[in-house]
């Protein structure tokens, strides 16, 4: 896991944004109607906030939808829960982030055990690095919502060669960086795929469909694919 970052929080008098080393700052307060790339970075790690079924879109454009986001991740941590991102949400973030900008319970090792370079797959290997790191922001959401225990990833990012030696699909999300595969833990397999469709996942496989009896897969396809019958799903 990725060890919890030493993030430096200063709150500029006169009622400035917080800054902060490391990862990202925000100079300034986000609320509906502001675009950029700081509304980017802020929905990127709030794509676990979507709610039920929802996906945030990561278009740096303050929507009713990211302030919906914004809501819910005031509530999910006891915050003033007004939709407006400023030092309070800005300083939250900060503690949950590490210097690489991973959550602080995940981590790009966690996500790879393929390659260190992230090439090889169906796209970039920045745009496979990107993926993962956006599904590790819905994980840290999802593992909160779970209680703050432990979520244990088998199988993240695949090259097309690795995808191959383990018999995956022509197919398999995992060779675009955004396929995951959870192992039963703290929680059961049929307890994370339920949960993960309040997180931003269009893709949930588990327990009940082909092949799926010993783990949870999410994921990020084009359109939304659950089938976990076993679990309900």
């Amino acid at each position: 896991m990725a060890s919890l970052a030493l993030v430096a929080v200063v709150v500029v008098a006169g009622g400035g944004t917080a800054q902060a080393d490391g990862c990202y700052t925000w100079n300034r307060t986000l609320s509906q109607g502001a675009t950029g790339e700081d509304v980017r970075q802020l929905q990127i790690r709030l794509s676990g906030y979507p709610g039920y079924g929802g996906v945030l879109g990561l278009d740096g454009s303050f929507g009713p939808a990211t302030k919906s986001a914004v809501v819910r991740f005031q509530q999910a941590y006891g915050l003033a829960a007004d939709g407006v991102a400023g030092n309070a949400t800005f300083s939250k973030l900060y503690a949950l982030q590490d210097d690489d900008c991973t959550p602080i319970n995940f981590s790009y090792g966690e996500l790879n055990n393929c390659n260190s370079t992230w090439s090889g797959g169906k796209v970039s290997a920045a745009t496979a690095k990107f993926n993962a790191l956006v599904s590790m922001w819905k994980l840290q959401a999802m593992r909160h919502a779970l209680g703050d225990q432990p979520i244990r990833v088998t199988s993240g990012f695949r090259s097309i060669s690795c995808n191959s030696a383990v018999g995956g699909s022509s197919d398999s999300r995992h060779m675009y960086g955004d396929g995951v595969d959870l192992g039963a833990g703290s929680h059961s397999l049929c307890r994370m795929a339920q949960q993960a469709r309040y997180h931003g996942f269009r893709g949930i496989l588990g327990p009940g469909y082909p092949g799926h009896g010993d783990h949870t897969h999410v994921d990020h396809r084009s359109s939304r694919f659950w089938s976990a019958s076993a679990c309900g799903i």
